[in-house]
C-alpha cells in the first residue's frame, strides 16, 4: 500500500486507485465488505471501476461507506464523486410509498436515510413533502387541495369545430316549463364532457370572439387570441361545472341537472350571485379573479356587441332549476331577452365594483422567492441555482438523459434571467442552429413567436421576438418594434447552448417530430408532442427549483436556504427588483422585462422603504467618504 496519491475527481478512477492502493480484488471485497445478510457480485466492482455503471441503490451506498471505513477515507468520500445525484436510497419497507413517490423523494433524502432512526426518517420525509414537493405557502396548500377536486365542464377542442356554428333546435317552451329541474345529488364526482347542445354554444362563443372577421349581422368589441380564448372557456367550464356538481360531494356544487346547463344561464343575476358565494366559501374571501369574471360576464350582455345579447335563441334552451331559476324566469327570458340582458349587465358591473372593494390578494407572488428578493443582488442570488445545476449534473456518457435534462434546466433559468420574457414567449422560442439561415421577421410576426439564432456578422447568439408575440404588444415599450437582444457569453452560456443543440436536445427528442422550439420535453412512450404547453413548462421549471434551488439541510444540496418551489413568472420579479435595488428607477426596471413603469409598480418590483433609504444613503454617504 502506498500513502501518497493524487485524488482523482471522478468515482471510477477514485475507486480503482484505492482498491489498487490496498492490493484488494473484486472477489476479496465481495466476501468481506458486505453487511450480514447482504451479498454483492465480484463483477460489480469491475464495472464500477471501468465506469460502465455507478452505485445508486441504498445497498450499494452502504458498501461504499464500508469501503471508506476500510480505506480510512472521510465519510461520503465516494458518494460525492458519483456521476448522478439522484439515487434510490431506500425501499418500500423503509419508506411505504409508491415507486413513483419514492423516486421523487430520492433526490431529497440523505444517503444514510435507511440507517437513520424512525423518528428522524419521518422528520426528513415530512420536511421534503411539505417544503420541497408541495411548498408551504397558504396558496399552495389551497391549490394542492383544489386541484384534486375535478368538476369542470370540458368543451373539447372548440377551435377545431367549423367556424359557422348553427344552434340546433330545442324543445318547446311548454315542455321546458314543465321540467321541475330537480337537484341531482347522486352525480359522480369528476370533470364532465359538455353535452352536445352546450358544446355547440361554446363553439359559437369561441368563434364569435376569435374569428378574424365577425360573422354577418353581429358586432363585437375586441377579440381573444387563442390562449386567452382557451383560458376564458376554461373559466366558463368551471362555472357551469360548479352548477352541475353534487351538493353532497367534495365540491359542494349546486346539483343542476345536466340537461339544464346552457350559457343562457349567464343572463340571470341569481346564477352569478350563487357562483360568487360558492367561490367565496371555497377560498374564504373574494379575489381579483371574481372581478375579472364579472367583467367578462358583463361584456357578454353589453348592448350591441355582447355575444349573449346577440344570441336570443339561447332563451329557447332554458329550463327551470329548483331553487335557482323559476318557470317565471324562463318565461321572462323568452318574452324579453333584451330587457333581461340589460338587468344582468348592470348587475355584473355593480357586483364587480363591490367585490373590487373587498377583494384580497389571492397569493403573494413574492413569497416563494423572498430570500432572493431580500438579497443585495437578487440576480446574483438566483444565479447560484444555475451553478448548482452544473455542479450536480450527471456525466452524459453514463446518464445521457439525466444530463440532458439538467442542461435544459440550466438553460431555462439562464435564458429567463437574460431575457426576462413571459413564460409563453420563452417556451415558444424557436431556434435556428449555427449554419442555418434565421427566419425572417415577417414570418415570426405571423407565427407570433420569437427565435434564438446565430448572428454570423457579430458572432453572437441573439434573440428576436416580434412585438406581436407579446401579451402587451400595444405597450409604449415596443412602439411596434421587435425585441432584439444579444446573449452574453458569460458563465459558459455559449458552450451550454452549443452542447444542447448538438447533443442533449436530440437525446430528449428521440424519434419524435421536432417542434422547432429551443426547449423540448423528454419524449416518452405516451408523449403526444415534444413541445411544451404552459402547464408542463411550469412543472419543468418548478422541478429544477425543487432539485437544485431549495437548500436541503439534511443533504447539504441546494443553492438557497428558505427558497420555495415556483415557476418561470417569478424570474421577472427577480429582474425588476434587482434593477430597482441598483438604480432606484422604475423605468429602467421596466426595460428588463419589456413593460412599463406603472406595471412594475403594480405587479413586479419589490422596492421597500428600507431599499429606497439604503440607495439614497449610498449617495449621501459619499459626502463623508470624499471629505
Amino acid at each position: 500500500m502506498w500513502t501518497d496519491w493524487i485524488d482523482p475527481p471522478d468515482f471510477p478512477a477514485a475507486l480503482d486507485l484505492h482498491i489498487r492502493r490496498h492490493g484488494d480484488t473484486g472477489h476479496g471485497l465481495a466476501k468481506i465488505i458486505c453487511e450480514p445478510g447482504e451479498t454483492i457480485a465480484a463483477s460489480t466492482f469491475y464495472v464500477w471501476r471501468r465506469g460502465e455503471h455507478a452505485p445508486r441503490s441504498s445497498k450499494c451506498l452502504r458498501i461504499l461507506a464500508a469501503l471508506e471505513r476500510r480505506y480510512g477515507l472521510p465519510s461520503g468520500y465516494f458518494a460525492t464523486k458519483l456521476p448522478h445525484p439522484g439515487r434510490m436510497v431506500t425501499n418500500a419497507e423503509i419508506l411505504p410509498r409508491s415507486v413513483c413517490q419514492r423516486r421523487r423523494l430520492a433526490w431529497h433524502l440523505p444517503d444514510d436515510f435507511d440507517r437513520l432512526p424512525l423518528a428522524k426518517r419521518e422528520e426528513i420525509v415530512e420536511w421534503v413533502e411539505t417544503v420541497v414537493i408541495s411548498g408551504t405557502t397558504d396558496y399552495r396548500r389551497y391549490q394542492a387541495a383544489a386541484v384534486k377536486q375535478r368538476y369542470a365542464v370540458q368543451f373539447g377542442d372548440v377551435a377545431a369545430r367549423p367556424t359557422a356554428v348553427t344552434l340546433s333546435a330545442s324543445p318547446s317552451l311548454t315542455e321546458r316549463l314543465a321540467d321541475p329541474g330537480a337537484i341531482e345529488r347522486d352525480r359522480p364526482a369528476g370533470a364532465m364532457t359538455a353535452p352536445p347542445a352546450l358544446a355547440e354554444e361554446a363553439a359559437d362563443l369561441f368563434e364569435f370572439k376569435t374569428a378574424t372577421l365577425s360573422s354577418r349581422g353581429r358586432r363585437r368589441n375586441g377579440i381573444w387570441n387563442g390562449e386567452t380564448a382557451d383560458q376564458k372557456m376554461e373559466h366558463f367550464g368551471l362555472l357551469l361545472g360548479a352548477l352541475a356538481a353534487s351538493p353532497d360531494g367534495p365540491v359542494k356544487g349546486y346539483g343542476a341537472p345536466t340537461r339544464c346547463l346552457t350559457f343562457a344561464l349567464l343572463v340571470f343575476p341569481s346564477v352569478w350571485d350563487w357562483y360568487l358565494r360558492w367561490r367565496e366559501a371555497r377560498r374564504g374571501f373574494y379575489t381579483q379573479w371574481e372581478t375579472e369574471m364579472l367583467t367578462i360576464g358583463a361584456s357578454l350582455t353589453r348592448a350591441e356587441t355582447g355575444w349573449l345579447r346577440q344570441t336570443p335563441g339561447l332563451a329557447e334552451r332554458l329550463r327551470p332549476i329548483e331553487g335557482l331559476i323559476t318557470p317565471k324566469d324562463v318565461q321572462a327570458a323568452n318574452d324579453d331577452w333584451e330587457g333581461l340582458c340589460d338587468i344582468q349587465h348592470r348587475h355584473a358591473l355593480l357586483r364587480a365594483k363591490e367585490i373590487a372593494r373587498v377583494s384580497r390578494i389571492h397569493r403573494d407572488p413574492f413569497e416563494p422567492i423572498l430570500p432572493i428578493l431580500e438579497a443585495e443582488s437578487p440576480v446574483g442570488e438566483y444565479r447560484k441555482i444555475t451553478e448548482e445545476i452544473l455542479r450536480r449534473r450527471p456525466q452524459a456518457r453514463l446518464y445521457p438523459q439525466s444530463a440532458a435534462e439538467a442542461t435544459r434546466a440550466f438553460l431555462m433559468l439562464r435564458l429567463g434571467l437574460h431575457l426576462g420574457l413571459r413564460q409563453k414567449n420563452l417556451r415558444q422560442l424557436l431556434v435556428k442552429p449555427r449554419g442555418q439561415a434565421p427566419t425572417n421577421e415577417r414570418q415570426l410576426e405571423a407565427l407570433k413567436r420569437g427565435e434564438l439564432r446565430w448572428n454570423l456578422r457579430e458572432g453572437v447568439w441573439e434573440v428576436l421576438v416580434p412585438a406581436a408575440a407579446f401579451k402587451n404588444a400595444g405597450s409604449s415599450y415596443f412602439r411596434k418594434n421587435p425585441f432584439r437582444l444579444a446573449l452574453p457569453d458569460l458563465g459558459g452560456l455559449y458552450r451550454e447552448i452549443d452542447d444542447w443543440l448538438l447533443t442533449h436536445r436530440a437525446v430528449l427528442l428521440r424519434s419524435a417530430d421536432d417542434p422547432g422550439t429551443f426547449f423540448v420535453k423528454t419524449v416518452k412512450a405516451k408523449s403526444r408532442s415534444a413541445a411544451y404547453d404552459s402547464t408542463s413548462f411550469y412543472e419543468a421549471w418548478r422541478l429544477a427549483i425543487q432539485r437544485y434551488g431549495i437548500y436541503n439541510p439534511y443533504t447539504g444540496h441546494g443553492a438557497i436556504e428558505g427558497l420555495l418551489p415556483h415557476g418561470p413568472h417569478n424570474v421577472r420579479d427577480v429582474l425588476a427588483t434587482h434593477v430597482l435595488k441598483q438604480t432606484g428607477s422604475y423605468e429602467q426596471a421596466s426595460y428588463a422585462i419589456q413593460d412599463t413603469p406603472d406595471t412594475i409598480v403594480e405587479h413586479y418590483g419589490r422596492f421597500l422603504p428600507q431599499d429606497k433609504a439604503a440607495l439614497a444613503a449610498t449617495v449621501l454617504n459619499k459626502v463623508w467618504l470624499d471629505a
